[in-house]
Parts: C-alpha cells; sequence; structure tokens
C-alpha cells in the first residue's frame, strides 16, 4: 500500500519536491562544487587578505 500523494500546496512528507527532477526517495541531493575560476577568486582573495595584514602590521610597527 503506497502513501497518498500531499494536497496541492503541502510539502511532501520525505521533504523531497516533487517538482525537482532526480529528486527520488532515498536520493541525497549534493551542491555542485565551484568551478576553477570561483575557487581562483576566493584564493586570491584570501591572499590578498593575508598580505594585507602582513604590510599593515610592518606599517604600524
Amino acid at each position: 500500500m503506497s502513501a497518498p500523494e500531499p494536497a496541492a500546496g503541502e510539502p511532501a512528507r520525505d521533504g523531497l519536491d516533487p517538482a525537482v527532477p532526480g529528486a527520488e526517495a532515498g536520493q541525497p541531493r549534493y551542491e555542485p562544487p565551484p568551478s576553477v575560476g570561483k575557487l581562483l577568486i576566493w584564493v586570491l582573495l584570501f591572499v590578498l587578505a593575508a598580505v594585507v595584514v602582513v604590510l599593515g602590521g610592518v606599517y604600524f610597527t
């Protein structure tokens, strides 16, 4: 015996949206990995912040 379909506007009991393709019960959905360009931007931003901190420490001492 299968579970009844949820009423219109009511979320599914398993938390999966039936309108999303591939959202079958028991299959976890993962966020896609960041692109290489976005990852490179984050690395460069971190390096720039580290350089600013070091230069600020040298300047103020």
